[in-house]
């Protein structure tokens, strides 16, 4: 449902603070940059092929080493700044999340934004589950309460900020609002309603909408399919195809388990979209064609849980629960699968290597290798806690984090 624009006599105002903080950071950003969840391309693949991945017996080099609180943010990098966040305090009523930028090179912080937040433990250790992301001179966060926030990147200084369920009146689901921010153009698309929504990124006005019933928990991919530009949601009961510019839903396919938590993006090749999600359910593909959507396969063989697939080559590799697979995209033929991870994170392919962490901390290098699983090195890089965050690569450098809020910087040149 499109929305009519408000009149806002500080819109200008705020557009004018965002293009001078483009002005300040968005001039510095750099190729190896990884500005959201899952890289540029929102693929989980990173374009960098001139990195050490084979460290031998004396383990990574850790450049530097923080502690951000409890969550399972991600780390997003943008113009020589490292990005992610965090909750922290003992009782409900003095919790709050953080959101924090580093140097990240040295791991100094640089500055952090704090607001309140409950960590809500609800059957894992709670707090921030969104990833940041960056827009040239901004970051937008995203709280699982529904606080939506453009904050200064040079700074945190608060742009504009929206309470997405108290004031909007988006339903909450039971983990809570858990996508991250996807900026396309002048859009800012959020999973969050019963297929999505769209906000004006430089002053947070709502721009389509279609309903506030409870969402998914994935984050929306920007793709073209069947010659539509749309985003793809996983929502509450189904995979969504929705147009950008006015929110028109353009097709659907029923796909939930019982606690209807899709957690893990869908991945989406020229017509064709793969889904995937945990307790029991399993995994689908289908295409797209004259507004029509046809089953290409439905079945248990791939059943992420909270971390993505990865496609790569005509193959995915990801989590099956608690193994590490491989299965033919074209018919979901399983090709290897791996155990001793748990319930990891998924690797993310980078020059036909593998970057996998396991769900007790330890980083495994492999190759993207759809006949047998090559191991190049492993090593235990965080506390033995809960880790289910992927890792990210950019500019040389590997960031990894667990649920306590230990996150680690390895160089990898």
């Amino acid at each position: 449902m499109m929305v009519e624009p408000t009149k806002d006599r500080r819109g200008w105002e705020t557009w004018i603070a965002i293009a001078a903080a483009w002005l300040v950071c968005g001039a510095v950003s750099r190729a190896g940059d990884w500005p959201n969840y899952r890289g540029p391309n929102h693929n989980g693949i990173s374009d960098e092929g001139d990195w050490q991945g084979d460290w031998g017996d004396g383990g990574p080099k850790v450049l530097w080493r923080a502690a951000v609180g409890t969550g399972s943010s991600s780390v997003v990098t943008a113009g020589g700044r490292a990005y992610t966040m965090g909750n922290h305090g003992e009782e409900e009523s003095q919790q709050e999340d953080a959101v924090y930028c580093f140097d990240a090179e040295t791991g100094e912080m640089l500055w952090k934004h704090t607001y309140p937040c409950p960590l809500l433990p609800k059957y894992y250790e709670g707090g921030t589950l969104a990833t940041p992301t960056v827009d040239g001179g901004v970051v937008y966060t995203l709280s699982k309460m529904g606080d939506l926030l453009c904050l200064q990147a040079a700074t945190g200084k608060v742009l504009w900020q929206q309470q997405l369920n108290q004031e909007m009146g988006f339903t909450l689901p039971t983990w809570h609002f858990s996508g991250s921010p996807l900026v396309l153009d002048d859009r800012l698309i959020l999973n969050v309603g019963s297929a999505g929504a769209a906000f004006n990124k430089h002053t947070g006005e709502l721009i389509w909408e279609n309903g506030k019933d409870a969402c998914g928990y994935a984050t929306p991919v920007p793709a073209k399919v069947d010659g539509h530009e749309c985003v793809v949601f996983c929502g509450a009961d189904s995979i969504i195809g929705v147009r950008i510019v006015d929110g028109e839903l353009l097709w659907r396919y029923p796909f939930f388990n019982k606690h209807k938590a899709t957690t893990a993006d869908s991945i989406v090749h020229g017509n064709e979209v793969f889904a995937s999600c945990a307790y029991g359910r399993g995994c689908a593909k289908i295409r797209i064609a004259g507004g029509r959507v046809t089953q290409m396969f439905d079945n248990t063989v791939m059943r992420n849980f909270q971390s993505c697939s990865v496609l790569w080559k005509g193959f995915l590799y990801g989590f099956d629960e608690t193994r590490l697979k491989c299965i033919d995209f074209k018919d979901s033929t399983e090709q290897w699968s791996e155990r001793g991870m748990g319930k990891g994170s998924l690797a993310m392919c980078a020059d036909g290597r593998m970057i996998a962490m396991s769900d007790r901390g330890e980083m495994v290098i492999a190759r993207a290798n759809p006949n047998s699983f090559e191991t190049i090195a492993r090593g235990q890089v965080l506390p033995r806690s809960m880790c289910r965050t992927v890792a990210v690569l950019s500019n040389s450098r590997i960031y990894a984090r667990n649920a306590k809020g230990d996150v680690v910087c390895l160089g990898v040149k």
